[in-house]
């Protein structure tokens, strides 16, 4: 059935992308809108491989609204310019209901939800070295629960880590393509485990354990790790800002197309609470030796509100976060889970 009306798809981007793949294959007109945020971010990114399978699809000057009329798709193979999920999960989407193979191959390696569900459903998935192939495929009903979101436990792991406090986190999906900032957390110097206790549609989903840190160690996260990294990005730079030395996220770019620009987003906020930043080129460098205080602004992300309110807690002098209520968007709570995990927050008004 056509829809009667636009569709919203607020600030979710992932919404917007792999819907984008799912009504291509309609014989319907939509149309996806989104927030202020998402009506800046790039659309061409997805819309051009649908389009070369054959579905008419219109952006505004790159960006929502993006009309969609679906028809009869023929399979390709997507070589993204750029690594993303959300391109990758929209093609496969596609794919399903396209004449032929659909194939995504990557130059980099980016997160796999969307295989892994589809192969656990029973779709004629195939994944090797260079990419990953679908056919035809019509799923049956199903159910599952959705695990605790990886991305949303680095905070509160961040802010274990730079408290030397304890912290279990139950639940949590543990998708390696998921959770390689525990990798980078690791190589900083944070002690952490995790125990993978079942599976829900090809996800691994258990518990994170935090255990008390020392010394924050200095570190590098060159380009090729950044995909696997994009969202954990600003929690971990505020984490380096700890550091005794120099810490470079090399091949950041893609950070200043997302709710706000990231790169920037961080470096100034860091720079505002006391700490050192700066962006090279596209490498963000957080120079480490702790923050002084300071006022930071989340221009309206709620990573980046999220980021500075966990790195205000190591501070040596008191920080305020303008725009903390953007966290609301992906963690609903945040700020009362904080208090309750025993973090001394204050309201401001002017």
């Amino acid at each position: 059935m056509e829809p009667d009306r636009t569709l919203d798809c607020g600030n979710a981007g992932t919404v917007m992308r792999l819907l984008s793949g799912v009504l291509a294959s309609t014989p319907h007109r939509a149309v996806l809108t989104g927030d202020a945020s998402l009506s800046v971010r790039p659309m061409e990114r997805v819309a051009e491989p649908l389009r070369a399978m054959g579905a008419t699809i219109s952006t505004v000057d790159g960006h929502a609204p993006v009309a969609i009329e679906g028809g009869r798709l023929r399979g390709i193979t997507c070589r993204p310019p750029v690594p993303s999920a959300q391109v990758k999960g929209a093609v496969l989407l596609a794919g399903l209901e396209a004449d032929g193979v659909t194939v995504v191959r990557e130059a980099s390696a980016t997160r796999d939800h969307t295989e892994r569900a589809l192969a656990a459903l029973g779709a004629p998935v195939e994944i090797d070295a260079t990419g990953v192939s679908v056919s035809r495929f019509q799923p049956e009903g199903f159910s599952g629960r959705c695990p605790g979101d990886p991305s949303s436990a680095a905070f509160l792991i961040a802010a274990a880590a730079l408290t030397g406090s304890e912290l279990t986190i139950t639940g949590v999906g543990l998708n390696p393509s998921r959770r390689h900032f525990v990798d980078v957390m690791g190589r900083m110097g944070i002690g952490i485990r995790t125990r993978t206790e079942r599976e829900e549609l090809g996800e691994p989903v258990g518990d994170i354990h935090v255990t008390a840190v020392g010394t924050i160690v200095p570190v590098r996260v060159p380009k090729e790790e950044v995909p696997l990294v994009i969202d954990e990005i600003p929690v971990l730079a505020l984490v380096a800002t700890r550091a005794n030395g120099e810490s470079r996220f090399e091949g950041a770019h893609e950070l200043r197309l997302k709710e706000a620009d990231r790169l920037t987003g961080v470096a100034r906020g860091v720079e505002d609470l006391g700490g050192g930043a700066t962006v090279d080129g596209e490498d963000l460098v957080i120079g480490g030796g702790g923050l002084t205080g300071g006022l930071a602004h989340a221009h309206g992300d709620h990573r980046l509100a999220m980021a500075f309110t966990v790195g205000a807690l190591a501070a040596s002098g008191p920080c305020e976060v303008d725009g903390i209520e953007a966290a609301e968007v992906s963690f609903p709570g945040f700020v009362l889970l904080m208090a309750r995990l025993g973090a001394h927050l204050e309201a401001t008004h002017p």
